[in-house]
This record gives C-alpha cells, sequence and structure tokens, in this order.
C-alpha cells in the first residue's frame, strides 16, 4: 500500500490558481492521472480546472460541465512529443472533465457509460467525486479547495498513489 502525502498551499490571487496550474500541466504523471476536485460552491474548482486545461493547450472556450456532466478535450500539449511514434510527432492528450455535482444516484455514473472512460489513458479531472459514490478509482490527486474570509483559497493536497506523489512532487514549493 502507498502511504498518503499531503501538501498545504495558499492562493492569495487567481494568478496563483494558474502558477499551480501551469506547474501541474508541466508534470509527465498527469498524462494518466485522475484529479479529484473537492470544495464548496464557489470555492475555484472549475477556475483550477480552466487554468490547467489552458496550461495544456485547450483553445476555445472552457465550459463547466455542470449540465452536461462531462466535457471531452483533446489536445497536444506543450512538449507533448512523442520519441516512442514512429515519427516522434506528437501524442495528444485525452481529458475528461467530470462535474458530478447534479448526480442524485451513483448508479448514473455506470449508466453512463464512464467507468469506460475511466480505464481509458488519459487525464480524468473529477468535480463533486463523492456524489459518484464508490464507483470511482482511487485519485492520484485530491485537490480540497477552501475560501477564506478575505477570498483566499487554502489549498490541501493530497496524494495516495505513485502518480499522486510525482504530481505533488511537481506541484509542492
Amino acid at each position: 500500500m502507498v502511504e498518503t502525502r499531503h501538501a498545504r498551499l495558499l492562493w492569495r490571487t487567481e494568478d496563483d490558481t494558474g502558477a499551480f496550474a501551469v506547474r501541474l500541466a508541466a508534470a509527465p504523471a498527469l498524462r494518466d492521472a485522475f484529479i479529484a476536485l473537492h470544495g464548496d460552491l464557489g470555492a475555484g474548482k472549475t477556475t483550477l480546472v480552466r487554468h490547467l486545461l489552458r496550461a495544456l493547450g485547450v483553445q476555445g472556450r472552457v465550459k463547466s460541465p455542470t449540465y452536461a456532466v462531462v466535457e471531452p478535450y483533446t489536445v497536444t500539449p506543450p512538449g507533448g512529443s512523442d520519441p516512442d511514434a514512429p515519427d516522434g510527432g506528437a501524442k495528444p492528450l485525452d481529458i475528461w472533465h467530470f462535474d458530478f455535482y447534479r448526480f442524485s444516484d451513483p448508479r448514473e455514473w455506470e449508466d453512463a457509460g464512464f467507468r469506460d472512460l475511466f480505464a481509458s489513458p488519459g487525464l480524468k479531472l473529477a468535480e463533486w467525486p463523492a456524489l459518484a459514490g464508490d464507483l470511482l478509482p482511487p485519485a492520484d490527486l485530491q485537490i480540497h479547495l477552501h475560501v477564506q474570509d478575505d477570498d483566499q483559497r487554502a489549498v490541501r493536497l493530497e496524494a495516495a498513489t505513485p502518480a499522486g506523489h510525482a504530481l505533488l512532487g511537481a506541484v509542492s514549493p
């Protein structure tokens, strides 16, 4: 069993959120990670995802998947070349941004076919993961966001997998 590692951060401004996202986007372990995002409404979960998607090269509008439940993206991130590819070309990254806020029954996760998405290669980002019950696999990195009185964000990170440990190392000061 892999030990759980923790880190605490303070994001004073949205620029701090963006800087965190840039560091996270540069981590090789991100390619096949599952990141669970926790926090109250307005805590900054979707804002963090938007910054991360931008850092990975997503162009155009980044929508919240609150009503669609999942928004898929495919990008070739900066530095995304694949030395194992026959032509040394770029390796696309599939990303799924989930929002389980409107789930009323964890079985909806199974019925929607998300088990296949979580079993496939790519980055999975999930807001409100607790509402999917025990159907989700263990998260590589859990990010807990708490709004403080001065509108800063107290951030608690938890990593309980080897990939999570690598991600935590990439974003910890």
